[in-house]
């Protein structure tokens, strides 16, 4: 079956083959360097197909933000239902099948709307977020230029320093939940056809269940998002991709299993 026909029918099961385990399984600490190891390969598979879909997406998101406001919002939220197609793209390529880029709107032929539904979400979440550093820095502000006088000014807007770096914690901290709760939902919703909330639910708990792994994830992508940007941000079309098929090796060591086998990693990826 071609990659087009395999998206276009509508009937098969794009978790053919899986079996979905809730409320997921806890890894290892080295397994956040495994998640890395093991979306290497399902970029190296295809990786002008993933350059290209960078590009694409890319000259998207430059598209809808010359449309004040409402095309930066429609991004946001379509990101989740662009992150759909990704995930198809990553099953795709894990079965020994093509990248097309016909995959890369699988988001937007199965399950828009509840796709849609979580990128919005996680706008109304950051939206949140915002308001609440707002606060912080919006009193300080405020404060200092009630007063009128030069030097009460400048004395608050020194002391206000504090309040703001307050104010940035605060929505550091709230920042992680949130994204813990967007993870692996796009994958959720998309193979296994979860509600929008359930999914952010189910991907919020395994996160912080597998906090000392995404630990370890988290800062060896930092450091190759570091040399990612040397070659005058170049390598972020590699990056990207690696952070993508990464995501989707932990969703399937995570919340996955072949059907009728007891492993506990991807068969197609190992």
């Amino acid at each position: 079956m071609s990659a087009t026909e395999s998206v276009a029918s509508t009937d098969e099961p794009l978790d053919a083959g899986l079996e979905l385990v809730l409320p997921g399984k806890a890894e290892s600490a080295g397994d956040g360097w495994t998640w890395i190891a093991q979306g290497w390969p399902l970029f190296a598979k295809a990786p002008l197909m993933w350059i290209i879909s960078m590009v694409i997406v890319f000259v998207v998101m430059i598209a809808l933000s010359l449309v004040p406001m409402v095309g930066s919002l429609a991004f946001q939220v379509l990101q989740a239902v662009i992150a759909g197609g990704f995930v198809v793209a990553c099953r795709s390529l894990e079965k020994g099948d093509d990248f097309d880029l016909e995959h890369l709107f699988a988001g937007f032929k199965r399950r828009f709307l509840p796709l849609a539904i979580v990128g919005l979400l996680l706008l109304v979440g950051w939206v949140a977020i915002i308001l609440v550093f707002s606060v912080f820095v919006g009193f300080s502000v405020l404060g200092a230029f009630l007063t009128g006088d030069p030097e009460a000014m400048m004395a608050s807007m020194v002391a206000s320093v504090g309040v703001i770096m307050i104010g940035t914690l605060v929505a550091v901290g709230l920042s992680v939940p949130l994204m813990a709760a967007y993870w692996f939902a796009p994958a959720l919703v998309m193979m296994h056809d979860m509600k929008p909330v359930e999914a952010m639910k189910a991907s919020f708990f395994a996160c912080f269940r597998n906090f000392v792994p995404f630990i370890v994830y988290g800062l060896v992508m930092f450091i190759a998002l570091i040399v990612a940007m040397i070659p005058f941000g170049l390598g972020m079309l590699v990056w990207v991709p690696l952070a993508i098929t990464s995501t989707y090796v932990a969703y399937r060591r995570i919340f996955t299993e072949e059907e009728g086998a007891e492993a506990t990693a991807p068969a197609m990826i190992v």
